[in-house]
């Protein structure tokens, strides 16, 4: 199950949108009503975590050959 986050959209002028969580599968559909409220609503897309697994002493650009910023930047 993925946590989705969800806000609503504003019926009258000044309203503020509410975000909330829902846990939904990946299969469900999108909400579009606020299921307590019954306020429209939209998923928001957010960014994740971007953890990526690498094994222990290897950095992210030592595992894909190097990184794309080049060797002056100081980042490895």
């Amino acid at each position: 199950m993925a946590t989705y986050v969800y806000e609503t959209i504003p019926q009258i002028e000044g309203e503020k949108p509410k975000r909330f969580e829902v846990k939904q599968s990946m299969k469900d559909a999108p909400l579009t009503r606020h299921p307590d409220t019954g306020e429209p609503v939209v998923r928001v897309i957010t960014g994740g975590a971007g953890l990526m697994g690498l094994s222990a002493g290897t950095s992210a650009a030592s595992s894909s050959g190097g990184g794309g910023c080049g060797t002056g930047c100081g980042c490895h």
